[in-house]
């Protein structure tokens, strides 16, 4: 799967560079093998920016994308599009994406980490709750969105927030995102061209094996 997502962030035509990091020398070896890079990182990150940061320390760069290993069909586009308002808006620091709920399935599922934002677009609160709550009940068009996650960040943001300290909404929620919220950072939420589908469970990793079966009978098909 890791290697699946590193060939679809590839052919992001923002992507100078797509490096994996990891604290598990197997998944380095598979990458290395498949003609890509890894680089060895500490066990002891309780996040994926921690670990992004510890790159940033060793690899200089503008703006870095973090692109999670349970994103197999991460469209190339979207990073595209991720990119666009970190280089436009100097002062923006991080950056995600998040696409429209579709049912009340993916509300309810604290699987499915959801998003309500602000009238500029920035992230208000992120949560494995169903929110928006309506206080009165009954439906109402869906408020909050789904978030995809993936993260744009600017280097000196990524550097201080692995000596931020993890917040109490962090730890309750185990969002790292969070922790940016908690310390001020806005968080720019961008719409996604092709949202993705997130292995998070058992259930995840057969529908995308069923996607990926599907994928190649077609091109064998065509």
């Amino acid at each position: 799967m890791v290697v699946r997502v590193w060939r679809q962030i590839s052919g992001a035509s923002v992507i100078d560079r797509a490096i994996v990091a990891t604290d598990d020398e197997r998944i380095a070896s598979v990458v290395r093998n498949a003609g890509g890079e890894a680089m060895m990182t500490s066990p002891s990150h309780p996040s994926g920016t921690d670990r992004i940061a510890e790159v940033a320390q060793k690899v200089r760069a503008g703006v870095y994308i973090n692109v999670q290993g349970d994103l197999p069909f991460m469209n190339p586009a979207d990073l595209d599009g991720l990119a666009a308002p970190m280089l436009a808006e100097r002062s923006l620091k991080m950056a995600t994406l998040a696409t429209p709920i579709i049912n009340d399935d993916e509300w309810k599922n604290p699987n499915v980490v959801k998003v309500v934002c602000a009238a500029n677009g920035d992230a208000l609160y992120f949560s494995r709750a169903s929110i928006p709550c309506s206080r009165d009940g009954g439906k109402f068009a869906p408020v909050a969105l789904r978030h995809i996650g993936v993260y744009a960040y600017r280097r000196d943001f990524l550097l201080s927030f692995a000596s931020m300290r993890q917040g109490v909404l962090e730890r309750i929620e185990k969002l790292e995102q969070l922790r940016a919220l908690e310390n001020g950072v806005a968080i720019r939420v961008v719409a996604s061209v092709a949202p993705s589908l997130e292995v998070d469970t058992a259930e995840d990793l057969a529908r995308a094996r069923a996607r990926a079966a599907s994928s190649e009978q077609g091109k064998q098909g065509g």
